[in-house]
């Protein structure tokens, strides 16, 4: 067992691109005896660790988990109480469906020192990047934030509430549910309602569909948009344009 202090800080990553992180977020993982990290993290976070941390990959991709969310929360403590400090690299915020919290509550039973360093979340640093304000006077007065699959792999009850709002909408983990999520918002006679789909928001490899919500699911087959992805639903999505125009100009200036 370590002689150091077991502690865990859960860390939020950011949406993906590397300069979206925050200074806290680094100086914790430079300390990290541990880091157990995410597949929605950009790897290149890793260089700050030191060379002496243990790096473990826990997240998944395309539906296959390394491990299961109770194998993570063992290894958590485990690992704080063999090395010391564990850090929890997450994608985006971990409080925004990151189970950021549930694991701070696992690991409270077992003595660990536990802290949380906030990150960016995708929800909101997506849009932006695409030009596209969540709110905005005359077009939306409010937003909504929804995981699009319940614990129970089914579509939130929050969209069709949602989708009767005049709120932007903005919808994680939804790509699995997108059909449903289209029939919810026909329903409610918003088939000219705009939407935007954003995949690999913030990176490199960036993918964008926009169309409304009777387009948007031939413009999904047409640029094979697929998870991750976010998906915004709003008058917002009309802003785009607009808003990316004007940051070019502000760039050759």
């Amino acid at each position: 067992m370590s002689l150091k202090t077991p502690k865990l800080t859960v860390v939020g990553a950011g949406p993906g691109d590397e300069d979206l992180i925050t200074l806290k977020a680094i100086k914790a993982i430079e300390s990290a005896d541990v880091i157990l990290y995410d597949a929605l993290i950009n790897e290149s976070l890793l260089k700050y660790a030191s060379g002496d941390a243990e790096l473990i990959f826990v997240g998944k991709r395309k539906g296959c988990y390394a491990f299961q969310q109770e194998q993570i929360n063992e290894l958590i403590v485990s690992k704080a109480k063999e090395k010391g400090h564990v850090v929890r690299l997450k994608g985006g915020d971990p409080f925004i469906f990151g189970r950021g919290a549930e694991e701070i509550d696992y690991v409270r039973g077992f003595g660990l020192e536990t802290f949380m360093v906030p990150g960016i979340s995708s929800s909101v640093a997506v849009p932006a990047y695409q030009g596209i304000p969540l709110t905005k006077r005359g077009a939306s007065e409010s937003f909504w934030v929804i995981t699009g699959t319940t614990k129970k792999h089914q579509i939130s009850g929050d969209v069709a509430l949602a989708a009767k709002s005049t709120a932007t909408v903005v919808i994680l983990m939804g790509m699995g549910k997108l059909d449903e999520i289209v029939k919810i918002f026909s329903e409610e006679n918003k088939q000219e309602t705009p939407i935007a789909i954003i995949q690999n928001g913030t990176r490199a490899d960036e993918k964008v569909g926009i169309g409304t919500i009777s387009t948007i699911q031939n413009i999904v087959a047409e640029k094979e948009l697929s998870s991750p992805a976010i998906i915004i639903i709003g008058d917002v999505v009309k802003e785009r344009a607009v808003l990316s125009s004007i940051c070019a100009e502000v760039v050759k200036e």
